[in-house]
């Protein structure tokens, strides 16, 4: 369920942006591969008795800082490997996301986040297309712009490694839709809490706040990378195959609240 976003912005919030036309590749792991990636206080969560990995491209904007605008840090790409936990907390059920290796194209960013959260983020030199019905966004701007939905869209999302561009890229047409109660894309997008390893053994845990997403579900996805050597080969034997599912979320207003340690 997703936190209360008034209680949100009572507490410190670290980072607030839109999350924009997030392409999210969907694929089923053995969850043995996972297993020692798992922070110290939380266990992996399973869709119908399956496990996932999602690789995840967005972009970021308006971008703040406890509150601060960082010029020229502002608007900006992010490719994401990620997979998926949860916490007990009494009664509750706290959904979570933990990350193999988050890509963005400024280095300041990603030594923050390392410092702050010793999340695996790397710099690298990325870039972005969008048409359709999620081309909104003016570069270099924060207007939004409706565009007519019937028409077929694309959203690809590239990073430079290893001397070539890599990119994650999916088509999509039509209305967006909610996501539906106990579908897979439910499962994906609807995890508000994030949990992170620390260098001592420790984990933090910080709560991500937005509203439920609306989804067009893609086709023609594709992952063109060397997998393995950005990920590791237990990875790249899986990222190597045709996702499971594919699907384009609209994004929204975000709150990335400060982080906590639980363990």
């Amino acid at each position: 369920m997703m936190p209360d976003a008034p209680q949100a912005r009572r507490r410190l919030v670290f980072l607030s942006a839109r999350w924009h036309a997030l392409a999210m590749l969907n694929y089923e792991i053995d969850p043995a591969a996972l297993l020692p990636l798992v922070p110290t206080g939380v266990e992996l969560d399973a869709h119908e008795g399956r496990h996932f990995v999602s690789m995840v491209g967005f972009l970021m904007l308006r971008t703040r800082v406890l509150g601060i605008p960082v010029p020229w840090h502002r608007h900006f790409e992010e490719v994401n490997l990620r997979f998926y936990v949860r916490r007990m907390v009494g009664g509750e059920v706290r959904r979570g996301v933990c990350f193999v290796k988050e890509i963005v194209p400024r280095r300041a960013i990603a030594t923050t986040a390392r410092w702050f959260y010793n999340e695996p983020y790397v710099a690298l030199p990325m870039k972005h297309a969008l048409s359709g019905p999620v081309r909104q966004f003016v570069e270099h701007s924060t207007r939004y712009r409706p565009i007519a939905a019937a028409a077929e869209g694309f959203a690809e999302y590239r990073w430079r490694f290893a001397g070539r561009w890599n990119a994650l890229s999916l088509t999509h047409a039509g209305e967006p839709a909610a996501l539906v109660p106990g579908s897979l894309e439910e499962f994906i997008a609807e995890h508000y809490w994030g949990y992170c390893q620390q260098r001592d053994g420790g984990t933090v845990e910080y709560e991500v706040v937005h509203p439920p997403w609306r989804v067009w579900q893609g086709s023609k996805p594709q992952l063109d990378c060397d997998a393995a050597a950005l990920y590791g080969p237990q990875f790249g034997r899986v990222l190597d195959q045709p996702p499971q599912s594919a699907f384009l979320a609209d994004g929204s207003e975000v709150a990335v609240l400060r982080p906590r340690r639980i363990a």
